[in-house]
């Protein structure tokens, strides 16, 4: 891969998509244009992230500028009826944390500890794990809450209080013990009794069926548990997402971008996801910085042949469309945002561009 020739064209793409996007808070590109989706959605926070990352690679103000004012346009959907769940380190991480790494924002810092404080709250103690979304789901876990995990670590480090790390390690160890599988697989959501904890079902959520493979969750996982162990340094973690990579990697051999779920139907085998392969891409480079230099060139040749192929094959770098990465799967099972950019697919496509040029302020 040719990283000194793709930076700058990245960069240009990304001008062109300040120029584009605007003000919107974009997650769905239909036919090169983005939505612009409520400020509590999951999503919110990705295109901010982008702006962030670019602003510490370039130090150039426009970015910075840009980037700004997310955290509090966030925030502010805390005082009204809102949709806030498990995914605020989503929300909250590439912006109002990733301001404070970058430039010592306190209420950048302030706006982090305050969803630090949220998700930590959503914590059953009876079952040892992070609820996942609203209304009816009072027993329910999800895979995706892997990445959100790293706001609860960042708290705890920044505060020197243990109990967000605690429950951070708790609802880890719930992933080890029901969501992956011998294999290396992974299931997307799990059902729990939340007045026992008692484990009920898996169930198949974004995934194929409860016994499939969806491959974005397969690159939570992995990446999520890197994460935990960047931060704890307790071996089962890294071991775990280790195991996730390895059956990532056996099932993308041919082709290093994953069908949207590796156990699925032969009406679906051709329909990939590009968003999981550039979030496993990103997470495969943190595992080869945590693991000893022999085992590192695995983890990192395999991620340099995912970007490489998203580069040659899926990537629109020249502005035509406002997103970057084409054939996204969004929800398959519930016919949602099927062969579409998006835009935390575009985001870990810059993320893993940047820490393969030596980028290393971590944000999640």
């Amino acid at each position: 891969m040719d990283l000194v020739n793709l930076w700058p064209t990245l960069q240009k793409k990304v001008d062109t998509m300040i120029e584009q996007i605007g003000s919107k808070s974009p997650h769905v590109d239909i036919e090169g244009v983005y939505d612009d989706i409520r400020l509590d959605w999951w999503t919110s926070g990705f295109w901010p992230g982008i702006l962030w990352i670019m602003y510490d690679m370039t130090k150039e103000e426009k970015y910075r500028q840009q980037a700004w004012d997310w955290d509090l346009k966030i925030e502010a959907c805390f005082q009204k009826e809102n949709n806030f769940h498990h995914d605020v380190g989503f929300q909250f991480l590439p912006t109002a944390v990733a301001k404070y790494i970058m430039t010592g924002d306190m209420d950048g810092r302030r706006r982090g500890l305050q969803a630090a404080n949220f998700l930590a709250g959503r914590f059953n103690q009876a079952g040892r794990f992070l609820r996942a979304w609203n209304q009816d789901k009072h027993g329910w876990a999800i895979i995706d809450s892997s990445m959100n995990l790293s706001i609860l670590l960042w708290a705890s480090e920044e505060l020197g209080d243990s109990r967000f790390k605690q429950v951070a390690m708790s609802h880890a160890d719930t992933v080890l013990e029901h969501f992956i599988r011998d294999d290396g697989s992974v299931c997307h959501i799990v059902s729990f009794d939340p007045d026992t904890g008692a484990y009920i079902e898996a169930l198949g959520g974004q995934g194929f069926s409860p016994t499939s493979s969806w491959s974005r969750g397969q690159s939570w996982a992995l990446h999520g548990l890197a994460n935990v162990y960047r931060y704890t340094k307790e071996s089962r973690y890294l071991e775990a997402a280790k195991r996730v990579a390895h059956y990532f990697m056996a099932n993308t051999i041919v082709d290093p971008i994953p069908l949207w779920d590796f156990r699925t139907g032969d009406a679906d085998l051709e329909l990939k996801d590009t968003s999981a392969a550039a979030c496993a891409a990103s997470g495969l480079l943190e595992i080869a910085d945590l693991v000893p230099s022999e085992e590192a060139n695995l983890y990192r040749n395999q991620a340099m042949r995912i970007m490489d192929a998203l580069t040659r094959d899926y990537a629109d770098l020249d502005g035509s469309r406002e997103s970057i990465l084409r054939e996204g799967t969004g929800n398959k099972p519930a016919g949602q945002n099927v062969n579409v950019g998006l835009i935390y697919g575009d985001y870990y496509y810059i993320e893993t561009a940047a820490k393969l040029m030596n980028w290393s302020n971590r944000i999640f």
